[in-house]
């Protein structure tokens, strides 16, 4: 069967062209002996199957990180049939880079122009007859999106496949053209695979050519002593990216027909203000702080509080009543005693009102057949009560992600990358490590996976221990809970700007802890960071329904897994005795263990000081480490347990009333229920991010991981808590932390005058 490898830069829509090529014939894996995504699948359209390889995206096959090796060893070694290079016609020019580096490798290619409608849209034409004669390879046009002119290009793949192509260079005008021939001449006497390509690279200082070609080295490294006058001061890599580019500059970009762009002139206008140095910060708070609104609050634009400013405090929400129970819940979902619900809000309470009348219904089958009062307590106490407490908070989370994937798809999450970088670099991350930080809020696991475009090794080490600190969407419902009913307890507290407060204290925390390894254990300078700023673009409704379904699919598996089976074992726990006997909570198993290890969690706010059945938010910590959407579905399910035993309870009707009869019921604080929420943002993430955290750090550097997260969490919450709880704590922690930040001031200080003092000793020397 023939091979064709995809490759070409990262968002050219190499996955969208894989997707309509492979279809349901793809599979996943990874390379051998690298955690990189490896994707195969079959084209069946042409006269014999293709197997079709997905190639990491990557910007140029220098050997910097795992993908770029895993892609030029892959080309070389592997000898692919055709290699397909995907290429943004939208950005024609720094794509092609990549091209020039692919075309000096002895293997057939054909160049697609993917995106070509969205040059069309915005007026532009590109010469194809003119760029395929430049370049000297198949360009062919395509929309991988709108599966135009796919067939074309398989079948121009196909021809070229079968003719034997030998690698050409566009540095064969440049002054390094003499060096790179003699090198190429001395590779290809010792019958070295397309040695062109690795003539090229043995000039930039590659270190993986360099190692394998130790002769060959002394000849590049003479002619780089007669470019010391140079510009470049003997940097044969820059020399060749320059002429690189150059040579793009020259030969290609003429057969480009540009018209003013006004979608580019309104980026440029709203990136004076978006990317500015002072305001780009502020902007990005507040627009995260609308999204949070819309998703958490409970009163529209504070359209209530705003008409009770004009009106003496009366504003226009009032108490429903309509004479009917029923109706009063639906009515609810939409308008209450706050005011107008934010969407998010109307989704969450909608959710509730759906799962109340489905449990409801369901407790009142079971009792209908007769079922045994075991079976209808694991049923509705049990299982239901653990997955409605998860799923009436989808909708909403939901919602989230919906403004998070546009701000993805407009191009604004590459602004905030860009505007993070100032301030992550004097911490010691570069702006890149913030992408797959960013990707965290969404979840965990593939911003995990994304950290291996990271250089530095360390840099990805960091960045993996605090992606879990950008709250990712299985910890929302946790925030959306507690926030939730600390703001029905006490009047005055927006419930949409605590969650938004939690938030950005997730990343704080983040950014100080980079710090703090920066100065200790992974000290190092930030790589360096360039990237494209896309323009602004209305995102596609298909895209984003599906990251939303893809979401929806993922929070669906977990809630009929996972959540299932913990709500069945903490019932089973909170109801049996250790004779296997069916007793109430009081005496119940997980009474005895909860009670026991109950004090470690006292410096947190949510151990011994509470009353009788606090040691409920310790089990919800501990199930929280198998899945975050655990801790909600645990207090619902002991929520309806303690609810037998006290009188005087009341859950409301939703997941923020079970928070609040909690709170009633154990004595918590707020300053507890912050904390408590604080630790379960920051501790060990579930199961499957702490194995793909494990994946993708080193060998031995994860027993560290795990004990930096619990460290981090534990210190990090009982500080909250206490400078919370005694406002005088903060002095104390003030000026500890000052004293910290003294003592890495003056080290480095040390180190800097140590470091010119050696300098003007060997020069006096």
């Amino acid at each position: 069967m023939l091979k064709f490898a995809l490759a070409g830069n990262p968002n050219s829509g190499k996955t969208t062209l894989f997707n309509a090529l492979t279809g349901s014939t793809a599979h996943v894996g990874n390379w051998p002996g690298v955690t990189v995504d490896k994707r195969e699948g079959v084209y069946r359209k042409l006269e014999e199957p293709v197997g079709i390889v997905d190639l990491p995206g990557i910007y140029s096959l220098s050997p910097y990180t795992p993908e770029e090796v895993v892609s030029r060893n892959y080309i070389i070694d592997e000898k692919p049939d055709c290699v397909i290079n995907i290429v943004d016609a939208t950005n024609l020019e720094r794509n092609l880079y990549l091209t020039t580096q692919i075309m000096e490798i002895d293997v057939p290619i054909v160049v697609a122009l993917n995106m070509i409608d969205a040059v069309k849209k915005a007026g532009d034409k590109i010469d194809i007859e003119k760029l395929e004669k430049e370049i000297g390879l198949p360009v062919v046009e395509i929309s991988a999106l709108r599966d135009e002119g796919i067939a074309l290009l398989m079948e121009r793949a196909y021809a070229a496949a079968k003719k034997p192509r030998e690698g050409k260079t566009v540095l064969q005008d440049s002054m390094l053209s003499h060096v790179i021939d003699d090198v190429r001449i001395a590779l290809k006497s010792k019958n070295v695979p397309s040695p062109l390509f690795h003539s090229v690279k043995l000039t930039e200082g590659d270190e993986l050519e360099m190692s394998a070609h130790p002769e060959e080295v002394k000849m590049v490294e003479d002619f780089k002593n007669q470019c010391k006058g140079d510009v470049f001061e003997g940097d044969l890599e820059a020399m060749i990216a320059d002429a690189r580019y150059k040579y793009i500059t020259a030969h290609y970009s003429t057969a480009i027909t540009r018209t003013p762009n006004r979608a580019a002139a309104g980026s440029y206008k709203a990136d004076k203000v978006l990317t500015h140095r002072i305001w780009g910060i502020p902007c990005f708070l507040v627009i995260l702080f609308a999204m949070f609104h819309l998703s958490f609050g409970t009163d529209l634009l504070y359209l209530n509080t705003i008409a009770g400013w004009f009106n003496g405090g009366a504003g226009f929400a009032r108490d429903i009543e309509t004479g009917n129970e029923l109706l009063n819940s639906f009515v609810a979902v939409f308008y209450s005693a706050d005011g107008i619900a934010t969407p998010g809000t109307m989704l969450f309470n909608l959710m509730g009102f759906v799962c109340d009348r489905i449990g409801e219904g369901i407790a009142a089958g079971l009792e209908n057949v007769g079922a045994a009062a075991w079976a209808q307590g694991l049923v509705n106490d049990g299982i239901w009560s653990g997955l409605s407490g998860v799923l009436s908070f989808i909708p909403q989370i939901l919602f989230l992600f919906l403004l998070i994937s546009i701000l993805e798809d407009s191009g604004y999450m590459a602004r905030v990358a860009f505007i993070l970088d100032r301030v992550f670099r004097k911490f010691g991350l570069s702006g890149r490590a913030l992408i797959p930080m960013i990707m965290g809020f969404g979840c965990s696991v593939p911003a995990a996976i994304n950290t291996r475009t990271l250089i530095d090794e360390k840099e990805r080490i960091m960045t993996c221990r605090v992606i879990p600190f950008f709250t990712c969407g299985a910890k929302a419902p946790i925030l959306a809970a507690v926030c939730g009913a600390i703001g029905s307890v006490y009047t005055g507290v927006n419930a949409d700007l605590l969650v938004f407060a939690l938030y950005v204290f997730g990343m704080v925390i983040a950014v100080l802890s980079v710090a703090l390894m920066r100065q200790t254990t992974m000290r190092g300078e930030a790589a360096p960071f360039i990237m494209e700023l896309p323009a602004y673009h209305l995102p596609q409704a298909r895209n984003l329904m599906a990251h939303l379904w893809d979401k929806l699919k993922h929070y669906i598996k977990k809630a009929f897994t996972i959540i299932v089976a913990s709500a069945i074992v903490i019932w089973f726990l909170s109801n049996f005795a250790w004779n296997w006997t069916m007793v109430g909570i009081e005496d119940s198993i997980l009474y005895d263990i909860g009670s026991f290890v109950q004090w470690i969690c006292t410096p947190m706010g949510f151990g011994l000081q509470l009353q009788g059945f606090g040691w409920v938010f310790v089990v919800a910590a501990v199930t929280g480490l198998i899945a975050k959407e655990n801790v909600v579905a645990t207090l619902y399910v002991l929520a309806y347990a303690i609810k037998a035993v006290v009188p005087e309870w009341d859950d409301g009707e939703s997941g923020i009333g079970v928070v609040v009869a909690l709170m009633q019921s154990t004595g918590i604080t707020w300053q507890g229920l912050i904390a408590f929420t604080v630790f379960n943002m920051l501790t060990v993430p579930c199961l499957a991010a702490a194995a793909t955290v494990r994946a993708e750090t080193p060998k031995g550097k994860f027993r560290n991981t795990l004990a930096f997260w619990f460290i981090t969490s534990f210190v990090t919450s009982s500080l909250l808590y206490c400078m919370l709880s005694w406002w005088w704590t903060v002095l104390i922690v003030a000026a500890a932390i000052a004293i910290v930040v003294a003592f890495f001031v003056l080290r480095n200080r040390g180190k800097i005058r140590f470091s010119r003092k050696n300098k003007k000793n060997a020069m006096n020397e």
